[in-house]
């Protein structure tokens, strides 16, 4: 049987083979350490929903199982706010560059003056909470989640305790991030912008819940600017994978974005959606699985953006 060379053409029976390759590349691997909830993950762990544009879905794995999505869930606050506010004013608060730096980096903030280099990172995603619309965290975590819902089909919820082991955890990195942000003036009220950032980080879903949000990004439609989304896929492509985002550009060349709980979106333009869940990370803080799993499919349907 020839391989298929588009995602609407995918044969259900290539997807357990890929998957299994792709779990084989976890047998060393650890999960987050930081957050207790986190760190009782299985490593072994994957989950896969694949939209296509055609209608047919595909699914995978432990598809029920809910996980927080973390920094997955910053490309939608960037749409969020891009749709709330235009793509003039958003680019204003935090630049488009990629950066060479962990995900987390105070240095790299610093170097930039306190103006984030890009949103997929954590001072970028930060400062855009601080722009949320509520006056409490609360208010603006569930702004964002009903905006989602709504536009996405999907059901997200607030994981009280995984807010509360994020809480316990070691949160001085991201809190060193707030402070330089507010001393150079680039968000007033840290207390409640640190609050925020840390609930839509908590939002929780599973895979299907992903690949909805995906097919926000992934499809023409009137819901959203198609500007809007141009200027998102672009940026998960350079930066949704922090310093190994170039690397992953060359090797699959589609818009991706990872979170630390094992959550991974790919974009396919005008095609799908790939969505994935596998706690084991790489040392960048990529679920190895999935990125696995998604660049082999990537290669043998030949879906790089580039092609």
């Amino acid at each position: 049987m020839a391989v298929p060379s588009k995602l609407h053409d995918l044969d259900s029976s290539y997807l357990e083979n890929w998957a299994s390759q792709a779990i084989l590349q976890t047998a060393h691997a650890k999960v987050a350490q930081r957050i207790p909830l986190l760190a009782q993950s299985d490593p072994g762990w994957l989950a896969v929903q694949i939209h296509v544009h055609t209608g047919q879905r595909y699914s995978l794995g432990e598809t029920d199982r809910t996980f927080p999505l973390m920094s997955a869930i910053k490309p939608f606050l960037l749409l969020y706010l891009l749709e709330q506010f235009g793509a003039e004013k958003v680019f204003e608060w935090v630049g488009v560059l990629p950066s060479d730096q962990p995900f987390n980096s105070l240095n790299q903030l610093i170097a930039d003056r306190g103006h984030p280099r890009n949103p997929m990172i954590n001072s970028g995603a930060i400062l855009l909470s601080g722009y949320l619309p509520g006056k409490t965290g609360t208010d603006r975590c569930q702004a964002l989640c009903e905006w989602l819902n709504a536009k996405a089909g999907c059901q997200l919820t607030l994981d009280e305790a995984m807010l509360a082991s994020v809480r316990s955890a070691g949160r001085e990195p991201n809190q060193s991030l707030v402070r330089h942000l507010s001393e150079t003036k680039h968000i007033t009220k840290p207390a409640t912008v640190i609050d925020a950032y840390e609930q839509i980080c908590c939002l929780s879903g599973n895979v299907v819940d992903l690949a909805c949000l995906g097919d926000l990004l992934a499809y023409e439609r009137s819901l959203i600017s198609l500007q809007h989304r141009q200027a998102v896929n672009a940026l998960m492509l350079t930066c949704g994978l922090y310093e190994a985002s170039a690397l992953y550009a060359v090797k699959v060349g589609l818009p991706m974005k990872s979170g630390i709980s094992g959550a991974l979106i790919a974009i396919v333009p005008r095609q799908g959606t790939i969505a994935c869940y596998s706690p084991a990370l790489d040392s960048v803080g990529n679920p190895i699985a999935g990125l696995a799993f998604v660049e082999t499919l990537a290669n043998a349907l030949q879906l790089s953006s580039f092609i």
